[in-house]
């Protein structure tokens, strides 16, 4: 723990340095090219905020990185080493230092200051973008058990990958089942209830108050037994029998607005049923 602790300080160290290194060249650019400060200023200012995102989300993935376990020590015998790891966060530092040992008898505080940003952007760029990858290549192609450990790894994490798959298609077929079986259950059960639905809408005459109460009744009732998904089924009974005992004739669809407030019911506005 101590020792991960320890390689994500000199890594965020080495990045600042690299960043600052990288930002001196870009500055010191613009001004050579005739830039004014005040420019250069104004520029380095918005560039300041995108830089500071970009190093964020990179830092954020090195760590996992290196705090993860999915890197295993046998499909990458050296790169999983403390030793190389210090050497890859610490290239900046190696860079710089290479650069300082290049411009030894310089003349000019700028010029040093360019060969040693010069020697870590190299350096760095050397190390994070040609050698790792390159090491990490070999690594898998010269070491035979590294290659049959990321094979059965894969194959692994394809099988469970796979098994999760299964599993949850199973799970969406038994609530699609159960949901089937439900309905039946319903069907069954409702359909005195939903007989009474259907005579109070398509009955002339009928006493609107008394038959909203008898409505919200036989609704609460539907609520408790199966919930929203009853509601809906025995909604649907009605709208079967109504089509059935009046196949020329619109009927309103009141039961929708009488059941307005049961449980999670909500109510649309009157309409002539149709078939669902």
């Amino acid at each position: 723990m101590l020792r991960r602790r320890v390689l994500k300080s000199i890594h965020l160290a080495s990045t600042v340095w690299f960043v600052a290194c990288v930002g001196y060249i870009f500055v010191l650019g613009l001004h050579q090219a005739g830039v004014n400060w005040w420019v250069v200023f104004s520029l380095s200012g918005h560039g300041a905020l995108i830089v500071f995102l970009l190093i964020s989300l990179y830092l954020f993935a090195v760590f996992r990185g290196i705090s993860s376990s999915q890197k295993v020590q046998i499909e990458h015998p050296l790169t999983s080493t403390p030793y190389y790891s210090l050497f890859y966060m610490t290239g900046p530092f190696l860079g710089g230092l290479a650069g300082c040992l290049g411009t030894i008898g310089v003349n000019g505080v700028s010029q040093f200051l360019l060969g040693v940003a010069l020697g870590t952007f190299v350096t760095t760029f050397l190390v994070w973008v040609v050698v790792d990858p390159v090491i990490g290549l070999l690594e898998m192609v010269i070491v035979p058990a590294s290659r049959k450990h990321r094979s059965e790894r894969l194959a692994q994490v394809k099988a469970e990958r796979e098994r999760k798959q299964r599993e949850s298609e199973r799970l969406l077929a038994e609530v699609l089942a159960k949901e089937e079986s439900d309905v039946r259950l319903w069907r069954e059960m409702l359909r005195p209830e939903a007989e009474k639905l259907a005579a109070l809408l398509t009955s002339d005459g009928v006493d609107f108050e008394k038959a909203e109460r008898e409505a919200v009744g036989i609704g609460a009732g539907a609520w408790r037994i199966g919930g929203l998904g009853c509601m809906r089924t025995l909604r649907d009974m009605v709208v079967e029998i109504c089509q059935q005992r009046s196949p020329d004739r619109g009927v309103v669809d009141y039961v929708t607005t009488w059941w307005d407030g049961i449980g999670s019911w909500r109510g649309s506005s009157l309409c002539e049923m149709k078939n669902p």
